[in-house]
């Protein structure tokens, strides 16, 4: 059965666990929101596209899934960058799917036309223009995947409106995607945590940095384990606020040029830091040099 780049669209989507979509209308995407009717897919209309996307920012920070977020071309699709650039500097993982005008009008500066894969190649973890739709299903796959894996955040599907009109036979794939040069599983090897472990136990004053990743993870239960194995104190970012109880003793609250000053005082005095799931970005240190 042949179906439509829309209809694979939304299929691909379910297949990737996709419940509700954030979203406002327009011309570039009329035949995506035609096909939505067939299928269980809530969709929640905005007032704005700068709005759906934080939507499916604070949809994927609450829930833990991907969001979605669906937006016309040009203007429409413009308006989602503050929402991608959040996204992509607070690690969630969203699929951004923007409209695009025909394939053959692509470089003319048609009506609305406008290079959304250049426009969000710096605030996105990849970024895709479909236009032929036997690429659609395996780019949605891709998309998915390259947002949630690793250090999760934005992915744009920019789909072109023939892509979404055409109708081909696609026959879903579930084989592990690889993609050469993008290795997310940064596991260490034996080697490494040995050392780690080594340093662990040679410390006198360690000190644990807690950020989002921790969260993101579901890893609190096991930081607690090991801060109360090894007694030591722990200290979050803004993000990971939450990732180890606030009240427990040795929580010393948030680091950094916001946080509080006694626990700077206590990081330039460990002579171990241990960072979980953080990423030292400038609001914790001003010198980034060795």
């Amino acid at each position: 059965m042949k179906r439509s780049g829309a209809e694979i669209l939304w299929e691909a989507m379910m297949r990737e666990g996709v419940d509700i979509v954030f979203g406002y209308p327009g011309g570039a995407t009329l035949p995506i929101y035609d096909a939505l009717f067939n299928y269980p897919i809530k969709h929640i209309l905005s007032r704005h596209e700068q709005g759906a996307t934080h939507m499916a920012d604070g949809y994927a920070r609450a829930s833990g899934k991907v969001g979605v977020v669906l937006a016309t071309s040009g203007p429409g699709a413009t308006n989602m960058v503050t929402g991608i650039a959040t996204a992509a500097m607070d690690s969630s993982p969203l699929v951004c799917i923007s409209g695009q005008v025909s394939s053959n009008f692509i470089g003319y500066d048609a009506f609305q036309e406008t290079d959304m894969t250049g426009v969000t190649l710096p605030i996105t973890k990849h970024n895709y223009l479909v236009t032929d739709v036997n690429e659609l299903g395996p780019v949605v796959r891709e998309a998915f995947y390259v947002a949630r894996s690793g250090r999760p955040g934005p992915v744009l599907i920019d789909i072109a409106k023939d892509a979404q009109q055409a109708k081909t036979t696609y026959e879903f794939d579930d084989k592990p995607i690889i993609l050469p040069g993008y290795q997310p599983d940064l596991s260490p090897t034996e080697d490494v945590l040995k050392q780690a472990a080594e340093m662990i136990h040679r410390a006198k004053r360690p000190l644990i940095l807690a950020g989002q990743g921790v969260l993101q993870a579901g890893a609190m239960k096991q930081l607690q384990e090991f801060v109360e194995r090894t007694q030591t104190p722990v200290s979050t970012t803004l993000l990971g606020i939450g990732s180890f109880p606030a009240t427990h003793p040795l929580n010393l609250g948030m680091m950094g040029m916001h946080g509080e000053s006694w626990v700077n005082k206590a990081i330039q005095q460990a002579d171990l830091l241990l960072a979980f799931g953080m990423r030292f970005d400038d609001r914790q240190y001003q010198n980034l040099r060795p």
